[in-house]
């Protein structure tokens, strides 16, 4: 049986190697953050001297884990990498005791998902804008202040540490209203997440990101569930270029629902996170 062990800083030049094999966009600096936010909770498989498969899960309280960075080298599949990982990250997050565990499952990954016990409750989608001017939009946003509890009645679980982390990146808040945060990419900057009362709210949030980023094209990660958000992708250029299953297994016995309400949601943390 394959060997899982925890990740470090050191392996993050391999998990770049992996991550690049399979297209995605984050940077070194994604993997810095969940090393820090879940260090117990990166996990790893050496095959032939070097990292061959990772996976990831970030804990939000007893409430959620969110499991990610889901890689395997192209030329090492087929070997049960994937599945002896998750196995191993779902028995550690049974032994935290969370409620929920959920993940964002492309094509590929979801009859794994489904012999362990996941089921699709919903969709995600990735949209992409090339670079191209922005109309100014007069977009009035302040100095990032986390609104917490937007946050969890959005999201549904405690993201405090996830904000306090992505926030020093590139941040702003509408006072009452919403909030966005935005990061760098490895081929595109990324915009989310957003939470906003109102798509007024999260239009002027977006004109903010835009407008620092016109000269770049920009991912964002929306559910279809929240049509002002699809609607807003469409205004502004984007197009959909992915879609994942958004997949959600129980913890525990009858755990109680997060009660989340997509409709706050305009723009997701990112595969990783949820």
């Amino acid at each position: 049986m394959p060997v899982v062990r925890l990740l470090t800083a050191a392996d993050i030049p391999a998990g770049m190697q992996l991550k690049e094999a399979a297209g995605w966009n984050q940077t070194v600096a994604d993997w810095l953050n969940l090393l820090a936010l879940a260090p117990e909770g990166c996990f790893g498989i050496d095959c032939d001297g070097a990292l061959r498969a990772t996976t990831t899960a970030v804990c939000f309280g007893q409430e959620l884990a969110w499991i990610g960075m889901v890689l395997t080298d192209p030329a090492h599949r087929g070997r049960g990498f994937a599945r002896r990982l998750l196995e191993h990250t779902l028995e550690y997050l049974r032994g935290r005791a969370v409620d929920w565990i959920k993940l964002d499952a492309t094509e590929m990954g979801i009859p794994l998902y489904q012999g362990l016990g996941f089921r699709e409750e919903g969709r995600i989608e990735r949209w992409l804008r090339p670079a191209g001017p922005v109309s100014p939009g007069g977009a009035s946003v302040e100095r990032f202040v986390p609104d917490l509890a937007l946050d969890r009645e959005a999201f549904g679980a405690d993201r405090s540490r996830l904000l306090k982390v992505l926030g020093r990146i590139e941040s702003a808040s509408i006072h009452g209203t919403g909030f966005a945060i935005g990061r760098p990419g490895s081929s595109a900057p990324y915009f989310g997440p957003c939470v906003a009362r109102s798509p007024a709210a999260a239009r002027s949030l977006l004109e903010w990101f835009l407008e620092k980023h016109s000269a770049e094209s920009i991912s964002w990660d929306i559910l279809p569930s929240n049509g002002d958000a699809v609607a807003l992708a469409r205004e502004f250029g984007f197009r959909r270029v992915r879609a994942l299953a958004r997949m959600a297994l129980a913890g525990r016995s009858d755990p109680a629902a997060l009660g989340n309400h997509d409709s706050l949601v305009f723009a997701a943390a990112g595969f990783e996170y949820g």
